[in-house]
């Protein structure tokens, strides 16, 4: 199929499943995008013709929209993800924030700033960084050290594998975060006969990796042989859906439970067994029961 490289991203996106439990779901719950001229005519109109295909949402702000993208991740328990298109200078520079955030916290994001002319026939151009030892760097550099994985998308043909890549990295529950695909203005727009497997629908099997029985036998021994033990629970029985078998654990031994930032939420807050956060922002029980754990 003849499509531009932007219709072939916004296509794949709308293809992808992920399945954890037999349980099946779309993975991306649409875009946000304030848009320029480094993605207006590219994403831009590859949204705009085929809304039924990806939810656009206006944002206000790059860097909100990234805050938002993360938080809508974190109440899916990271099994759906909102894709967040800028175009080129400051729209791109202000998704560092939210980007280090995501990544940070293994929070799924995907963000596709606009770049410039891969041509080079504009050169420069409007907002364009220009650097006296560097022909090939865009403002989109500062998105690399705070994403899981960033590519630039050079030719039209390359979004194929760069889309799958991402993909890898935002379904994988260690190694998730930002991911970032850098898409220069004037490869957004080319048409290329796009593969027709890129396009079919594709589900990710997310497992649900757990421990061996050494590993469970070592732990049951620790807490037996512990005075006074503390359980301090972390985003992953929130992420795994946990909460549960958290519940019931503490409800038969009466270990009381720390909680992390990405782990708040694992018990009810008026939980008998519940202190709260540890660390420099937790609360004053869990911290002391944690200094004499």
């Amino acid at each position: 199929m003849r499509l531009t490289a932007a219709q072939a991203l916004v296509r794949f996106l709308a293809a992808q499943y992920v399945e954890r439990d037999g349980v099946e779901q779309r993975f991306f719950g649409g875009c946000f995008g304030i848009f320029g001229h480094g993605n207006v005519a590219g994403i831009g109109e590859a949204l705009y013709a085929s809304p039924e295909l990806l939810t656009y949402y206006q944002a206000r702000s790059e860097q909100g929209m990234v805050h938002t993208a993360a938080g809508y991740a974190r109440m899916k328990n990271r099994l759906g993800a909102m894709a967040c298109t800028t175009s080129i200078g400051p729209g791109a520079t202000n998704l560092v924030t939210g980007a280090a955030l995501a990544t940070v916290n293994r929070l799924p994001v995907l963000l596709l700033p606009g770049d410039v002319f891969a041509s080079r026939g504009p050169d420069p151009v409007l907002q364009q960084l220009e650097l006296p030892w560097a022909g090939d760097a865009s403002v989109n550099e500062t998105l690399r050290p705070v994403s899981r994985y960033f590519d630039r998308i050079w030719r039209p043909e390359q979004v194929v594998p760069a889309a799958l890549q991402a993909m890898r990295v935002l379904v994988n529950q260690a190694e998730t975060g930002a991911v970032t695909l850098a898409f220069p203005q004037d490869v957004q727009t080319e048409a290329f006969d796009c593969p027709d497997g890129f396009l079919r629908k594709r589900v990710w099997h997310v497992p649900r990796p757990l421990p061996d029985e050494t590993t469970i036998a070592q732990a049951v021994a620790l807490i037996r042989a512990a005075k006074r033990p503390l359980l301090v629970a972390g985003g992953g029985v929130v992420y795994s859906e946990a909460t549960d078998a958290l519940r019931r654990l503490c409800g038969e031994t009466g270990i009381p439970v720390g909680e992390t930032q990405a782990g708040k939420g694992s018990l009810p807050y008026d939980h008998p067994s519940a202190l709260g956060a540890l660390g420099v922002t937790g609360t004053f029980a869990a911290n002391r029961v944690a200094a004499d754990a």
